[in-house]
This record gives structure tokens, C-alpha cells and sequence, in this order.
């Protein structure tokens, strides 16, 4: 290269000096900057012009340029005229740059942009006698980062610290040129701000030229942050824009007091009633949670049993734990004045108390009130029954004007229709005395029956104490007793009494109330005697025999007349009451004979004749 300079100069400045009035003077126009991506191509024009266009020079050399990292020298990397166009050897562009030329200009092709291509690029026209002229242009490149990696504090912080504490850094890695990190709170921005918002920036310029930012946010958190959501956003340059990219959001968890406690029954569900499992839940607003203590109202002095936990257990309550119930949260520094506190209520029913008890004796046609009283700590329902019938209801039961059929055991059930899991019964057994009562309206009984016969007689009484049954019987010797059962109510006897002749029955029945009698009266009807008895079903035999049988007679005539008829011996003839017709139109292929006979039982006979008929004797 600098023999070629030896040997064109002293040619070139020859020329320049015997045309050196005939030359136009050289102008030179390129942009401020080119903007590239890393990896990709730069396009970097240069246009030149002369001021004297009728005079521009035939010959013009190009010289591209480019400044020397750290220094302020200049290195070329490109040379070129009419007659050569060459790359400079042993440069970070060897091999990688191009240059086009026409007569607007000359433009610098550069492949796969390395970020130290970032610099200032000369592009120098030489014209000889118009001179030369130069133009700069700074060429950037652009490599975007990784996406922001953003990462919180894995403690929780308290909202008590007095000075901002760190609760989370972002990374933005592998960027050109630095990149810039924003943080974020509810997407919205957050500024630096004295005792509340600090945030600490730390760049890395790595081996391979990119930048690595680190930013740290220091924050004073308020209880409300609890629920914010705070992000990192990470903004680079591109050519001819700028991009953003956000994180994923995070959560900090953030430690703050207990300010507020509830306390409320977690089962059982509704009304609690003795024998219950009764579970009682305590809860705060601080965080994180804590421990509590259960007291009742009437012992705050002692402390329930809860292990330390939310929960208190009582298994199983009576009456006497209804009660105000208060539980405290436990800090570290011991108990606080916040508390959650609730009524607890625990309702009962006592057994039932039935008057009179146990059992009750009252006479026949008196009055008796039975009454029956169940404590509880709500309003109750009474319903009284006997033989599983409802007699009455309310707590008191009134009985008016006993008979026998008041007798029994009177239950009284009393139930809590607003909590039905609570109910209880009593019960009374009435008792009713009085003389002996016979069952039936019919104070004397009258009956007939055959002579010979068994009849029974039966006799029922009812009574307290209960009755005994006496017969007395008149007019037979030949009865006895078949039948006798009792219960508690009720006695009951059958005799058998054989009817000879006309019987009086007396059924005594007494207890010490008092005697009760009811009569029976039996008519002996005689027995019609004969050889062989007739009974109605032999009667109807005799009449259907005796019917067949002349049927059998009438047949039998009838066939004999026929037959003497056939053989002549019978006439043709009136005689008697025996009257024979002939019609006047029949022929003797046709006869018809009528005979009338009159007899005690007035039957007549009709025969029927066909001349020329072949029958058989069934036939006929």
C-alpha cells in the first residue's frame, strides 16, 4: 500500500497543479447514525458532490475509516478509485465489509454486526485539485436482554420495621445497550421517595461486551400491601424504538398486629342442647396468626384448656356452660387488649312430673285432674295418649264422670318444637272402682230351644275390684260351667244347659261395691215323634221318584196304544170321550189322528203319523 502511495502521489499532484484552477471543490453528505441489530447487516451511505458540476474531476479516491477503540486515531479499512477497489487486510473487517460506488456516492456494507462494531465510521472523498472531504457516521447496535427475572424476600416482613426493607430484586441479563428496570405496584409505577421507596441499581458490563442490571426495591409496607402485587419492568433500546418486557407479579408476605378477633359456635348448627359437642372457633386479622386463650366471662382468671390453637372444645356441655366466652390473641409480648367474645347458651328439658303419680284410684262417676310439668329453657308442647290415641292436650288433662272404660295408663309426651332432639314423657295408670257392671244392655235374656238340647249361656261383668260370677239355674239339673276367663277389667263365664222343660237362669255377679244380676229365660219347645223321621230333604227325594215314575206310566200307555193301533185292534170311531178328527185337506200320504181322553188328571196324548215313513222303533 505505501508503494502505491510513493508512486501515484507525485502523478496525482502533478495534475492537481497544472488544473488546479479548473477544479471544483468536493462536498461530502452522510447520516449522524445507523442503528442495527446485533447478528444482522448495517448499511452505512456516504453522498458527495462538487460545487462545480461542469468541472468535476475525472478521477476521485474513497477512503472508509473507523475509530479506534479507546483512542482517538483512526484506522482505514477500505480504499478505492476508477481503476481498484480493495479491503484493507488484518482488520475486524476484513472479510466483512463491502463498498458500492456510483457517481451520488458510496455506501458501506457491513455483515454480521459484532457490538464492538459500535463506533464512528468516516467515509473520505478525495478529488485531487477540488480537494477532499470527509463525513462521519456513528453506527449502533442493539442486542435486546433476557426476559426480567424478578424474585421476593421468601420472610415475611412487618409492617412495624420504621425503615424501608428490602422485599424483592430484578435481573435483566445480556443486554446492549444497558437496559433500565421500573418497578411496579398494582401495575402501577413506583418512584423513589425518602423513608418509603428506595430502589438500588447494580450494572455488569460482562466479559462478552453485554450489560447485566440489578435492581433492589426497598419498601415500607403498610398493612394494605398484604394484597398488592408488585412486578419489575425492563426497557431497552431497538433501533429506531424502545421495547418493554414485564415480569410475573409476586406477593410479599407482610407480618402486621392483630387488630380485630371474632369469635363464633362452628357447630353444632342452630340451638345447642345438653349432651352436645360444642366446638367454639377464634379468629384475627393479624398475620401471621397467633395463638389464643379462651376465659369465660364469669372466670377470666382461668384459662380453658384450647392447646394454644383457634379452637375450643367443650364435649359434652350442660346448663351449666352457658356462658360469655372470650378469646385473646397471644403475642410475645403476652396477652393484648383485643378480643372476640359470643353467648353461649345451652338449653335443657327436664324429665316430665306427672300429678298424681305412679297410679290413681278414683270411684265410678267421680272427677280427676291430672296435670304434668316438664322444666326447660324454652317453650314447650304437652300431648297426652292413651292406647296410642291422643285424649288431650296441654300439661293438664281433665277426666269427667269415670266409667269403667276410663280405666288405663294416661302418657303425657312433652317436646321443644324449636329444637325437636329435646322431648320427655310420664305417665299415670287410672284406676276406677265401683260394683260389678254386666256387659249388654239386656237385663233378662229370653230364648226358645227344643226339648233334649244344650244351650249356653253366657254371662260378661266388669268392675273394680274385679267381680266373680255365680250361676243359679232353675228347672235343669243336667248344666256346667264350659267357659270362665278374667283379666284385669273384666270376668267372664259360659255354662251349658241341657233344656228339659222351661228354665230360669240367674247370672250373679258381685264384688265389695256390690251385686249385679241378669236373668235368663229358656222355653222348652216338644219334639214331634214318628216311625221315620221327614225331613225336608227327604220330602223333595219322594216327589222327584214319584214324578219319574209316571213319566215312566205315561210312556209305557202310550206305546201300548200305538202298538194296538198299529195291529187294528183299536176302532176308528167317536165312542165315549174318545173323539177322533180328520182334516178335510190331508191325503193318505198324510194322517193326522188326535185323541182326546179325559181323565182324573185331564193328560192327553197327541200322535203323530207319516204314511210311507221307514222309521225305526227309537224313531217312532
Amino acid at each position: 500500500m505505501a508503494l502505491l502511495h510513493t508512486t501515484f502521489l507525485p502523478l496525482f499532484l502533478y495534475i492537481c497543479l497544472l488544473n488546479w484552477s479548473a477544479w471544483a471543490k468536493v462536498e461530502v453528505t452522510t447520516d449522524e447514525s445507523v442503528e442495527a441489530y446485533l447478528g444482522d447487516s448495517a448499511q452505512i451511505p456516504c453522498q458527495y458532490s462538487f460545487t462545480d458540476a461542469d468541472n468535476e474531476p475525472r478521477f476521485v479516491m474513497i477512503q472508509w475509516f473507523v475509530r479506534v477503540a479507546g483512542r482517538s486515531s483512526r484506522l482505514r479499512i477500505f480504499y478505492g478509485d476508477d481503476s481498484q477497489q480493495m479491503v484493507d487486510n488484518n482488520t475486524d473487517y476484513s472479510g466483512r465489509i463491502e463498498v458500492t460506488s456510483d457517481q451520488q456516492g458510496t455506501r458501506l456494507s457491513i455483515q454480521d454486526v459484532q457490538l464492538f462494531d459500535e463506533r464512528e465510521f468516516f467515509c473520505q472523498i478525495n478529488g485531487l485539485a477540488a480537494g477532499n472531504a470527509e463525513g462521519k457516521t456513528h453506527l449502533r447496535v442493539f442486542a435486546p436482554p433476557e426476559a426480567p427475572v424478578i424474585e421476593g424476600v421468601s420472610t415475611g416482613i412487618s409492617v412495624t420495621n420504621e425503615v424501608p426493607s428490602k422485599i424483592a430484586s430484578c435481573e435483566a441479563r445480556n443486554g446492549f445497550p444497558k437496559p433500565n428496570i421500573t418497578w411496579y405496584r398494582n401495575s402501577m409505577p413506583l418512584m423513589s421517595a425518602p423513608g418509603h421507596v428506595n430502589v438500588l441499581i447494580l450494572v455488569t458490563r460482562e466479559s462478552s461486551s453485554f450489560y447485566s442490571v440489578q435492581s433492589t426495591l426497598e419498601y415500607k409496607l403498610v398493612r394494605e400491601d398484604k394484597d398488592a402485587h408488585f412486578s419489575c419492568e425492563v426497557s431497552f433500546f431497538v433501533p429506531g424504538a424502545i421495547r418493554t418486557v414485564e415480569s410475573n407479579s409476586i406477593n410479599i408476605s407482610v407480618h402486621y398486629p392483630t387488630t380485630m378477633v371474632e369469635l363464633w359456635k362452628e357447630s353444632p348448627q342452630g340451638l345447642v342442647k345438653e349432651g352436645d359437642t360444642v366446638e367454639l372457633r377464634c379468629q384475627g386479622d393479624g398475620n401471621p396468626p397467633q395463638p389464643f386463650i379462651f376465659n369465660r366471662e364469669q372466670e377470666l382468671d382461668i384459662d380453658l384448656e384450647s392447646n394454644h390453637g383457634d379452637v375450643l372444645m367443650l364435649s359434652p356441655v350442660s346448663r351449666r356452660d352457658s356462658d360469655i366466652y372470650q378469646c385473646r390473641p397471644l403475642d410475645n409480648d403476652g396477652y393484648t387488649e383485643v378480643k372476640g367474645e359470643m353467648q353461649l347458651t345451652v338449653h335443657y328439658l327436664d324429665p316430665a312430673v306427672v300429678v298424681p303419680k305412679d297410679s290413681e284410684v278414683m270411684l265410678k262417676g267421680e272427677d280427676l285432674t291430672a296435670t304434668c310439668n316438664a322444666l326447660s329453657s324454652l317453650k314447650t308442647s304437652t300431648v297426652w295418649y292413651k292406647d296410642g290415641k291422643q285424649v288431650g292436650k296441654g300439661n293438664t288433662l281433665h277426666l269427667m264422670d269415670a266409667t269403667y272404660e276410663t280405666t288405663g295408663e294416661y302418657i303425657c309426651e312433652v317436646t321443644v318444637p324449636s329444637l325437636p332432639a329435646l322431648h320427655t314423657s310420664g305417665s299415670v295408670h287410672i284406676i276406677v272402682q265401683g260394683g260389678p257392671q254386666l256387659v249388654g244392655v239386656e237385663q233378662e235374656v229370653q230364648l226358645e230351644e227344643a226339648t233334649g238340647r244344650m244351650v249356653n249361656l253366657s254371662c260378661e261383668a266388669q268392675g273394680h275390684p274385679l267381680p266373680s260370677i255365680s250361676w243359679n239355674i232353675i228347672g235343669s239339673q243336667n248344666w256346667h260351667e264350659v267357659e270362665s276367663k278374667a283379666n284385669e277389667h273384666m270376668t267372664h263365664s259360659v255354662v251349658s244347659v241341657k233344656v228339659t222343660s222351661d228354665i230360669s237362669a240367674l247370672c250373679n255377679a258381685s264384688n265389695d261395691m256390690g251385686t249385679e244380676v241378669k236373668a235368663f229365660s229358656v222355653k222348652a219347645i216338644p219334639r214331634v215323634t214318628s216311625a221315620a223321621p221327614f225331613s225336608p230333604a227327604e220330602g223333595s227325594g219322594m216327589i222327584i221318584v214319584v214324578i219319574i215314575l209316571c213319566l215312566l206310566l205315561l210312556a209305557i200307555l202310550g206305546s201300548v196304544l200305538y202298538f194296538l193301533h198299529k195291529k187294528g185292534k183299536i176302532p176308528c170311531g167317536r165312542s165315549g170321550k174318545q173323539e177322533i178328527s180328520t182334516k178335510e185337506k190331508t191325503t193318505k200320504d198324510d194322517i193326522v189322528v188326535e185323541m182326546k181322553t179325559t181323565t182324573k188328571n185331564e193328560d192327553s196324548v197327541l200322535l203323530k203319523a207319516v204314511n210311507g215313513d221307514q222309521k225305526s222303533p227309537n224313531d217312532q
